[in-house]
């Protein structure tokens, strides 16, 4: 009976034990859990772990692009397609070492009628238009709206694309400005004498009287008081794009 009773404590008292040591047991193991995290943080996030969406700066735009949205182009009416033609141009013109002068960029939209100003020109790196003017489109290219245009010699109409700005000299219509067509659809653009120069259609007058102001034989002319403060800026190899909604590149740059 003793041996009985003696056996019955000792059995008790190890069954007390093993429960005591499992509790211990499921302490450590609780303490290494709630240590998982801090220890996987000292060793660096896992490859596959994303960072948290709203502590990533917001990546912008090249500062070329974000001169549209600085300038508020869009209220001075320049789509936003043509800008992107321009700029697109205008990086592929840069990256190739064609540009001399690259800090302007002038863009001329055909698709808004001749009484607009629809020539803009623009500071690239110092983020200012510093001109936004009447431009003349070819005289057989349409009466107040650009419609119709080509690169053949004697067609009167004006040609779309990248050009880059060339030589000035004085000619029947005042200092003027060469421009070198770039693209299948302008390249005849020296042998057609396509130029800038100041011409006395190109003005407020001209739209008050008639509607729209007057055409050239394909040239983008400009108002004759500032066809040489827009040469002087523009002049030495700058990118000079006109654009209408038939455009397409041709990527022959």
């Amino acid at each position: 009976m003793q041996k009985f009773v003696y056996g019955l404590i000792t059995n008790s008292f190890t069954v007390s034990f093993m429960i005591f040591e499992l509790k211990k047991f499921l302490v450590v193991v609780a303490v290494i859990i709630t240590a998982l995290p801090c220890i996987s943080g000292l060793k660096g996030p896992s490859q596959n772990t994303k960072p948290d969406a709203s502590i990533i700066p917001l990546r912008k735009n090249s500062s070329v692009e974000m001169v549209y949205d600085s300038l508020h182009l869009d209220q001075k009416g320049l789509s936003r397609v043509a800008f992107d033609y321009a700029i697109s141009g205008y990086k592929e013109l840069k990256s190739k070492g064609i540009l001399h002068n690259d800090s302007v960029l002038t863009i001329i939209d055909f698709d808004q009628p001749s009484y607009n100003k629809r020539m803009y020109i623009i500071d690239i790196k110092n983020y200012k238009l510093l001109f936004n003017t009447l431009t003349a489109h070819g005289r057989n290219t349409g009466l107040e709206t650009a419609k119709y245009f080509s690169n053949s010699p004697e067609s009167f109409k004006s040609s779309l694309g990248l050009y880059i700005t060339d030589q000035t000299y004085n000619g029947k219509n005042g200092y003027s400005l060469k421009l070198k067509g770039l693209e299948k659809i302008n390249n005849n653009a020296m042998n057609r004498a396509i130029v800038l120069h100041g011409a006395p259609y190109v003005s407020q007058r001209m739209i008050n009287s008639r509607g729209y102001i007057g055409r050239s034989h394909g040239c983008p002319a400009v108002p004759q008081e500032l066809n040489i403060p827009i040469i002087e800026k523009i002049k030495g190899g700058s990118c000079f794009f006109i654009y209408n909604n038939s455009y397409h590149s041709d990527n022959t740059i």
